[in-house]
């Protein structure tokens, strides 16, 4: 209970006592009994209590007066008492209580002396305030670089709960709840802690809490000083990576509180390397970067930075990194690029910005990709690299020089294959389509698909049935592709890809990727409480070879749809009509109708809404 509050409560208990007059008769005098009242109790602390009596008729005067108290009700003078002992003219005197006990409840009484005995004013009770607990503090143990156990116990309440104790500590004397600390549960009784966070060889100073309502009481002050810790250090992002060599490092955020004697990195083809495998010792700084040389191609490798103290060795954080493939890239420039790729920032003549063809890891010497070349006659050569230093043409049309004449080709969409070691090269103008028993030609004619310069792609809307199908280059076997897994990747001669379900789908084949080509077949429809179907259950869209793009023509509600492809959220457009994006925004029809809807997804997907 707050202060302010008992003295409230005190306040009205000791309302002003009137005691009964009672007269005498003695040589024909009438005299008025003497009166007295206790009439409040005042500054009420832990241990004290301050009392205020008052006269209300002195009667034959009192020849001593007081207070007196008891922990048990109507205390008299034989209990305890505290005399006045101030200036008896006054009518009102205070006296203070002192030595009581905390958190007890008292009872008091204001008394006088007269000639007749002992009177006492009314009764009023309070209770004094509780003390901060007592609490003593373990002796530290289980000490480490950065760790310790201790703990405490707390021995008295104080007169009020414990809400909370634990132990403080730091490096500087009588740490309080202020520094560090431990939070280990509430009450009396012993209590264990974990001093965590710490310094390697530097000295703690440990005291036990515990807080009350009063506050919070510490114990005793122990201290304790922890022996060097291992340092601590992390691993620098490798980079520089090439066929042989990779570049990484580290940093010492922590020598422990001891002395480094080595710091570096260490590497291993397997997890986790330590010092007994490969190590590069570094330079005496906080931060230090070192080589790795002498790598396989095309291997991945893990580093660890280390430092070593007194303490032992630590490591950082374990960091993967793969050398790069025996791979050739060679460059295709030639006057043919800026008219056959717009917008793609390619130059003209610009060797590194301009088609590539590449060679794989297990061939480094064949050399593949796919070309376009949109002028009537188009002049190209090869470089070796993203430079003049080295290029190489052909009179022949097959045999590479270095040096030589241009290559002129007429338009088309080129399969370039280079052999480096035989200095030889083949440019085969293709044109794509898709073939097989899912498809209207069946497995005798391919189904043309068209070539887009913006997305480097071929497309186009082929009504498929249940069955598989391939891409196949000029109706002729010889440049097919398949998908051995039916994940979009694409693998020359490569397996049959299924189709499960009857319907028109947008089919894509991307070989602007150097031996990483990629396909999508999608079967659009669109979706929504908008449409006949709601949101479970596709309204498909058809092939309009006209304008080269998917549509459907249907009854919509005031609501919203978006395309989804294959009756799988996988694959969903949405968001702006002029440049749709997949998940995007849910879009809306305003007004019921009829609508003709077209799904562009030859470039940039975007669609029309048109209210028949």
């Amino acid at each position: 209970m707050k202060r302010k509050t008992i003295y409230n409560i005190l306040a009205v208990l000791f309302a002003v006592s009137v005691f009964s007059v009672s007269c005498t008769k003695k040589n024909s005098e009438v005299r008025l009994a003497p009166k007295l009242s206790t009439s409040q109790v005042l500054s009420v602390s832990s241990d004290s209590a301050t009392v205020i009596g008052f006269v209300i008729a002195q009667g034959n005067g009192f020849t001593e007066k007081g207070a007196c108290y008891d922990t048990a009700t109507n205390p008299t003078v034989n209990n305890n008492k505290v005399l006045y002992t101030g200036d008896n003219s006054k009518a009102t005197y205070k006296v203070v209580l002192s030595g009581l006990h905390y958190a007890t409840k008292y009872y008091v009484r204001a008394f006088a002396i007269t000639t007749n005995g002992a009177i006492y004013g009314k009764e009023y009770s309070f209770t004094t305030l509780p003390v901060v607990p007592t609490v003593a503090t373990d002796t530290i143990s289980s000490i480490t670089g950065n760790s310790a156990s201790g703990g405490g116990n707390v021995t008295n309440n104080g007169g009020a709960a414990v809400t909370v104790r634990g132990v403080c500590y730091g490096t500087n004397h009588n740490p309080t709840i202020s520094d560090t600390k431990t939070t280990n549960g509430k009450g009396t009784g012993a209590f264990v802690s974990s001093l965590t966070n710490l310094k390697g060889n530097t000295t703690y100073y440990v005291r036990a809490y515990a807080s009350n309502s009063a506050g919070t009481g510490y114990g005793p002050e122990v201290s304790f000083k922890t022996p060097v810790d291992l340092p601590q250090v992390t691993t620098a992002a490798v980079t520089s990576v090439t066929k042989t060599s990779a570049v990484s490092g580290g940093t010492l955020t922590y020598n422990g509180g001891g002395t480094i004697s080595e710091r570096g990195i260490v590497w291993s083809l397997n997890a986790n390397p330590t010092v007994s495998d490969n190590k590069i010792v570094g330079a005496a700084d906080t931060t230090y970067t070192d080589t790795i040389s002498g790598l396989a191609m095309n291997t991945t490798y893990h580093v660890r930075a280390y430092a070593i103290n007194s303490a032992g060795i630590a490591y950082g954080a374990d960091i993967s990194f793969t050398t790069l493939a025996n791979t050739r890239t060679w460059y295709v420039p030639g006057d043919y690029v800026e008219a056959s790729y717009p917008g793609s920032g390619y130059a003209n003549w610009s060797p590194g910005n301009c088609p590539v063809v590449k060679s794989t890891v297990t061939n480094s010497d064949n050399l593949e990709g796919y070309v376009y070349m949109a002028n009537a006659s188009n002049q190209w050569k090869f470089t070796d690299g993203p430079s003049w230093t080295v290029s190489y043409g052909s009179t022949d049309g097959s045999t590479l020089v270095a040096n030589g004449s241009n290559i002129t080709s007429p338009k088309g969409y080129y399969k370039i294959n280079v052999d480096a070691a035989a200095m030889t090269y083949t440019a085969v103008a293709t044109d794509w389509g898709v073939i097989g028993d899912a498809t209207p030609g069946g497995w005798n004619t391919d189904t043309p698909l068209v070539y887009n310069d913006t997305t480097q792609t071929w497309g186009g809307g082929v009504h498929m049935v249940s069955g598989s199908f391939k891409f196949r280059a000029n109706n002729d076997w010889t440049y097919n592709y398949g998908s051995n897994n039916a994940d979009d990747t694409l693998q020359a001669g490569g397996a049959n890809i299924p189709v499960t379900t009857e319907g028109d789908y947008y089919v894509i084949l991307n070989l602007s990727q150097p031996n990483t080509y990629t396909y999508s077949a999608n079967h659009w429809a669109i979706i929504g409480d908008a449409t006949p179907g709601g949101w479970g259950s596709d309204t498909f869209m058809t092939w309009d070879a006209t304008d080269q793009c998917m549509t459907v023509t249907v009854d919509l509600t005031a609501a919203q749809f978006k395309f989804r492809a294959n009756s799988d959220w996988g694959i969903n457009l949405g968001g702006d009509i002029n440049n749709l994006t997949n998940g995007g925004a849910n879009i809306s029809i305003t007004t019921a109708g009829n609508y003709t809807i077209k799904l562009y997804l030859g470039g940039t997907p975007h669609c029309t809404i048109t209210k028949n």
